[in-house]
């Protein structure tokens, strides 16, 4: 059975629609009535089955800009092979090429300071280079430039990484041969997975929760749970072919982690934990290089809202996965000495007027926000903090600390099935013609829109 198609969802934005075709075309008979019935509620959204027939919105992750054209035009200069566009996006092949050009150049990497470091005449005479001082600060400067641009990829790409992880988990680190091992649950991974990637809504009302009924019915039959159509359900012994460690990467719930091995579950706690080391710092340096109100988390202008936002959920979601594993494993006596909080995201200063306006106050996680020490203070051990001053912290804002998610895993709740909406920067559009051209003037973006021009249409 060919899996490709589905797999390659895990790197893609894909609605869960479509996913949800995918999967009734490959479970086919082997689906109960209630089953295919649930499954054909998303399909029948599907865009092949739309009358529309595309979306606005992309289907793909924002992709790091590659340095193709820094090393063209250096191949071009020093008459060397270059790179393909691929390989140009590869960080390890461009730092490779550098170092094969830089020595063309009697260059040392990384001294790239316009005034000292350049080789005078005399160096250039000295070091064989036979060429104008015109032409050697040319290919100098490129060099410069080729230089920044990979400490830029570097940069690009984590940032991508840490959007990936803040929407589902490792999921996109999953091999087709490990997807490929089990039918059920390579099925339940792409579904979530695309549940997961649904974009957030400009609204107060909360966003949707991935975890639907559907997600819900396929994680069951990976469990041996089957219900009836009249909702009779009956259990069967856990399928011993399931993939608990692949559906452990992009759902950590109690009921997944108990099916791994202790091996697997310490792999697990690692990969997470390592994660949490570079988000901390990672939003240290965001915390550092923006200007941001801690005691209301408002966006204000100058902060970059989008890499704060993208860095900080992706913090919550290694928490959350930390914090379900600890809890699994029996460790959550380490919370008593060593608790991270929570990292708030940035809210726009039109949503806080509308929560304000609705009734509103200040968000109660913000008074926890405000309460304990951040988390990168406490993961650096600059600060200390634990559970007990955590709990202390939710009971000032009205939180119960563990229903609220500070001081254990969050519950799962199941959700019935949301049709995904077409949106401008998380605004409901019900035409996606009309999202397309209300994107390009710039509408809802919180930039001046453009006027519409027909001529330019």
């Amino acid at each position: 059975m060919n899996l490709h198609p589905l797999h390659s969802t895990l790197l893609q934005r894909k609605r869960p629609e479509d996913v949800a075709e995918l999967i009734i075309g490959l479970l086919k008979d082997d689906l109960g009535v209630k089953e295919r019935l649930l499954l054909e509620k998303a399909a029948k959204g599907s865009l092949r089955k739309s009358i529309f027939g595309y979306s606005s919105m992309s289907q793909d992750f924002r992709a790091p800009i590659g340095a193709h054209k820094q090393v063209s035009k250096a191949a071009e200069l020093f008459k060397l092979e270059g790179l393909s566009t691929q390989q140009a996006d590869d960080p390890e092949l461009v730092n490779k090429f550098i170092e094969q050009v830089s020595p063309l150049l009697k260059k040392e990497i990384g001294q790239s300071d316009f005034l000292q470091n350049r080789l005078n005449r005399e160096g250039r005479a000295n070091s064989n280079l036979d060429i104008s001082k015109r032409q050697y600060n040319k290919r100098w400067r490129l060099l410069k430039r080729l230089e920044d641009k990979l400490a830029t990829m570097n940069g690009e790409i984590k940032k991508s990484e840490f959007e990936k992880v803040a929407k589902h988990g490792f999921s996109h680190h999953i091999e087709i041969d490990e997807f490929s091992k089990d039918l059920n649950s390579a099925c339940f991974i792409a579904y979530y997975n695309a549940r997961c990637n649904l974009r957030s809504e400009f609204t107060i009302g909360g966003q949707q929760r991935p975890f639907d009924d559907i997600a819900d019915m396929l994680l069951n039959r990976c469990l041996g749970v089957k219900k009836s159509f009249w909702g009779k359900t009956s259990t069967s012994e856990i399928p011993s072919k399931s993939n608990w460690w692949a559906i452990a990467h992009v759902y950590s719930a109690p009921n997944v982690i108990e099916q791994l091995t202790e091996d697997q579950q310490g792999q697990l706690l690692g990969k997470w934990t390592s994660v949490l080391e570079q988000l901390a710092q990672m939003l240290s340096e965001l915390w550092v290089s923006n200007d941001i109100a801690r005691d209301t988390m408002i966006v204000k202008r100058g902060n970059d809202s989008s890499t704060w936002n993208s860095t900080a959920g992706a913090w919550n979601k290694a928490r959350d996965n930390w914090m379900n594993l600890i809890y699994a494993l029996g460790l959550d006596y380490i919370l008593d000495d060593l608790c991270f909080g929570k990292a708030l995201r940035l809210m726009a200063a039109d949503v806080a007027a509308w929560h304000r306006s609705a009734g509103g106050g200040l968000e109660p996680n913000t008074v926890v926000w405000n309460e304990i020490p951040l988390p990168w203070e406490i993961f650096n051990g600059s600060k200390s903090c634990n559970k007990e001053k955590v709990v202390k912290a939710c009971k000032k804002a009205g939180l119960d600390p563990e229903k609220s998610g500070w001081i254990a895993p969050r519950e799962v709740k199941v959700s019935e099935f949301r049709p995904t909406p077409e949106l401008v920067h998380g605004v409901t559009v019900y035409n996606p013609f009309l999202a397309t051209v209300l994107k390009r003037h710039k509408y809802f973006s919180g930039k001046t829109g453009k006027a519409f021009d027909p001529k330019s249409n």
